[in-house]
């Protein structure tokens, strides 16, 4: 038996362009603090979703379509927009985002059952690629485009501070993903994929 994908369906364009919105919505939801040029966001809680929910292709797809658009000027991300964002000390964060909903994707269906192991591996996948790996970019270009900028000192304002709540979204996703997933896999909340048996 092979397994062939369908081009881009009507589905899941819809779908992604439903949890674009929902990205640039929660984008909105954001708390500057005074000792970081970093602020408490719900982004990534938006990416988690995406990723997990729509799978690799659709998930990539979605949160790449908001960071194009918001490089090219309009302002989905925090209200706002252009170069100046994508290449500002949060810049590096940004340009994770589609990666992470990638990852995400591509590792969150291999997790079997809806049970404990299930949770905690949905966490685990989370946290990697919803949280860390947004600072392993993150982190270095902050350096680089803020002046003086240690690697000691952005870890200090940009990574620690947002670790329990980056743990605590990615919980309340879990929470979220592993009873959908259940029902709604990805190739059936998109569509576009269909058995094929090979000729013997």
């Amino acid at each position: 038996m092979q397994l062939k994908r369908s081009p881009l369906t009507v589905r899941g364009i819809t779908f992604s362009a439903m949890f674009a919105a929902l990205l640039v919505a929660l984008s909105f939801v954001n708390i500057h603090v005074g000792f970081s040029p970093v602020p408490i966001t719900m982004s990534n809680f938006a990416i988690m979703l995406a990723g997990a929910l729509l799978g690799a292709r659709y998930g990539f797809f979605s949160i790449a379509l908001v960071v194009g658009l918001t490089a090219a000027g309009l302002p989905l991300l925090h209200g706002r927009g252009g170069l100046d964002l994508i290449l500002g000390p949060t810049g590096g964060f940004i340009w994770a985002y589609p990666l992470a909903a990638l990852f995400i994707g591509w590792m969150i269906p291999r997790i079997k059952g809806k049970g404990v192991p299930a949770f905690i591996f949905t966490f685990g996948v989370l946290m990697l690629f919803g949280s860390l790996l947004l600072y392993v970019t993150g982190v270095p270009w902050m350096m680089h485009v803020v002046p003086n900028m240690t690697f000691a000192k952005a870890m200090a304002v940009g990574c620690y501070p947002f670790l329990i709540g980056d743990a605590l979204k990615a919980v309340i996703a879990t929470l979220i993903i592993v009873p959908v997933r259940h029902m709604y896999p990805a190739s059936r909340l998109v569509g576009g994929q269909t058995k094929a048996w090979a000729a013997r």
